[in-house]
């Protein structure tokens, strides 16, 4: 039998992320998968990022992750989204080759010390009193090991829905994970049903380009690594069109016929992410829709029309396609289709990933409610990071709220659970302005250097930035000017006499490190990485300096831990629903605990004191 300390099962975006990062902090790691093959697939889009997603994978980049350096190699076109707003609610996002995204991520497995891939089918756990230690595959092989990190997307009990047909499956080609399902059955953990969709794949040589509206990508690239220096694979333009009249036509007309709208999916899917006949019924009173024909890679015609997903018959499909602009001749390769799978309501873990009642025992990825390659990558950091932590007797790692949108997503998860596949959104995090992606490497890299999971090239990388940055701050905060000069260097100002430094001044709107610069010719040997990081960080600095009582606030909270033994029944004056809330979620800590829909301030006042009356018994 083989023996690792960390077992990962699954090798997508979850699966690749959480085993590099356990094998990273020196945990011998097995990743098992049904094949090398499907390391890194692109099931859905082959794109990475987007507006919250990624800040996601700049967090997963500055913990020295994969993610971000494999997209930057594999990115065809780079968008940075809200370009035209402040950078705390901008996000980087690439249009990726899927091919070599796969091929590179591979690279990125195979290379990592500490990491042997595995080809089998998981169909059932080691237990050794109650305590998962190790696997079993279809072909009767054991493995063990001191903790497993599930993540099998959507291929727990996976349903395929193409109109009236239905058929087994994980994905498209790949059949579905049920004898493993069966073994969670056992566990008596709280299952759902969530649905997700793809629209229908298309033949880009069938498409009449020249009709449609072009979407260059951006000329600078903003990209996802603080490793890369620049993007490597051929850029590309990709194409717009809309729906229209005689598409929303076709589809309401066919609705019945829809697995969505025909009562054949119980699983509910991705408000923000709908379907086309969504989006035709939902939004009766609009007359078109836009599609974005985003192609698949560099040496595949394949396009990926995104915009109209659908569970509409194959023949629906083609019709209301060919009913586009651009499009009247086109043809699909391959028909959307909606995907039914089961998945483990995430409050039944803890900020660790760790499965509660199951010991050894982490979930990460589209298992625990999510939609998203990002989401799910991000997970299966936290889960790795802990499961190798846990193997080496070691204390976990928690993700904070006020650290980064990585903990912002566990504690959304693990506290409120789901009701439709989560994604995330800048929105999500109450501390955006400080959670920016520009900054992720400052927020989170040092956790990461002491944590012991980096590279020596990260190391270099983030220390070397960070003289510059410290060099180029003091040299701004050095020097006091007067109004009169500010105003000759071309920057509004009042002439109220008060002297001002360079940092106080990148604090107003529209002044730039350039300015400055002509204040102080001195600070034109800055290169152009910390000129952009020190703009950003004093057009945010008053703010966030005002946000920091919060966010104190909120770690005062997080330090009430809660012992997980903790008897909320026994709190008088606290009501049975929020005591049934409580016990349902057993929340960490009294921040946790603050986040429980209908907590009150007076509930939490006693939960406080109820808190500190046994911390003294215990003292006694």
């Amino acid at each position: 039998m083989k023996h690792f300390d960390v077992i990962v099962i699954g090798g997508g975006h979850a699966g690749s992320e959480a085993a590099h990062a356990a094998a990273r902090m020196g945990a011998s790691t097995a990743l098992v998968t049904m094949s090398k093959s499907g390391i890194g697939v692109m099931s859905c889009n082959p794109a990475i990022g987007g507006l919250g997603k990624g800040h996601l994978v700049r967090e997963i980049d500055a913990m020295d992750g994969v993610m971000g350096r494999v997209a930057d190699k594999a990115g065809i076109q780079f968008r940075l989204l809200n370009r035209r707003k402040g950078p705390a609610v901008q996000g980087p996002r690439a249009q990726a080759d899927r091919k070599i995204y796969r091929t590179e991520m591979l690279k990125e497995i195979e290379r990592q010390s500490n990491l042997e891939i595995v080809e089998g089918e998981v169909v059932d756990f080691i237990l050794h009193d109650d305590c998962v230690s190790g696997v079993i595959l279809a072909d009767g092989e054991e493995i063990s090991g001191k903790a497993v990190v599930l993540t099998t997307g959507t291929f727990l009990r996976g349903v395929i829905h193409i109109g009236d047909l239905s058929h087994s499956g994980g994905r498209m080609g790949d059949k579905a994970s049920v004898k493993l399902a069966e073994r969670i059955d056992s566990f008596n953990l709280p299952l759902g049903r969530l649905k997700t969709g793809t629209p229908p794949r298309l033949d880009g040589r069938t498409i009449d380009w020249d009709k449609l509206e072009a979407q260059p990508g951006d000329e600078d690239p903003t990209l996802f690594s603080f490793l890369s220096e620049n993007s490597t694979a051929t850029q590309v333009t990709c194409g717009i069109t809309h729906t229209n009249a005689e598409t929303h036509r076709i589809i309401r007309e066919n609705l019945s016929r829809s697995a969505m709208y025909g009562g054949k999916i119980e699983g509910v899917g991705p408000r923000y992410c709908p379907s086309i006949e969504d989006k035709v019924v939902r939004f009766a009173d609009k007359e078109s829709h836009q599609v974005f024909l985003e192609p698949e890679g560099l040496d595949d015609h394949t396009i990926y029309p995104n915009g109209i997903s659908t569970s509409l018959p194959a023949d629906v499909q083609l019709s209301y396609v060919r009913s586009m602009v651009g499009l009247h001749n086109v043809e699909i390769t391959q028909p959307g289709y909606a995907i039914e799978y089961d998945y483990v309501d995430p409050r039944a873990l803890d900020l660790t990933l760790k499965v509660r009642s199951v010991s050894g025992l982490y979930l990460a990825g589209q298992i625990n409610g999510t939609t998203g390659y990002e989401e799910a990558a991000g997970q299966g950091l936290v889960a790795g990071l802990n499961a190798a932590l846990a193997a080496q007797g070691k204390d976990p790692i928690i993700f904070t709220r006020s650290q980064s949108y990585i903990g912002v997503m566990i504690d959304d998860l693990t506290t409120r659970g789901v009701s439709e596949p989560y994604r995330m959104f800048t929105s999500r995090a109450e501390f955006r302005l400080s959670l920016r992606a520009d900054n992720a490497d400052q927020r989170l890299t040092p956790l990461a250097i002491t944590l012991g999971c980096v590279s020596q090239e990260r190391i270099n990388a983030y220390l070397g930035k960070s003289e510059r940055l410290n060099e180029a701050m003091a040299r701004l905060q050095s020097g006091r000017y007067s109004p009169r000069l500010i105003e000759k260097a071309g920057i509004k100002i009042s002439q109220d006499g008060a002297k001002r430094t360079g940092y106080e001044l990148l604090s107003f709107p529209d002044v730039t490190f350039e300015h400055i610069i002509s204040l102080d010719p001195s600070l034109e040997d800055v290169d152009a990485v910390v000129r952009r990081q020190v703009e950003r960080d004093a057009l945010y600095a008053n703010y966030i300096e005002r946000q920091q009582r919060d966010i104190d606030l909120l770690r005062k909270d997080e330090a009430h831990l809660i012992p997980s033994e903790f008897d909320y029944s026994g709190i008088e004056g606290l009501s049975n629903e929020l005591t049934m809330k409580l016990q349902n979620a057993l929340p960490t800590n009294l921040a946790q605990a603050a986040r429980i829909d209908g907590m009150t301030p007076s509930a939490l006042t006693l939960l406080l004191s109820h808190l500190k009356r046994g911390i003294k018994k215990r003292i006694a």
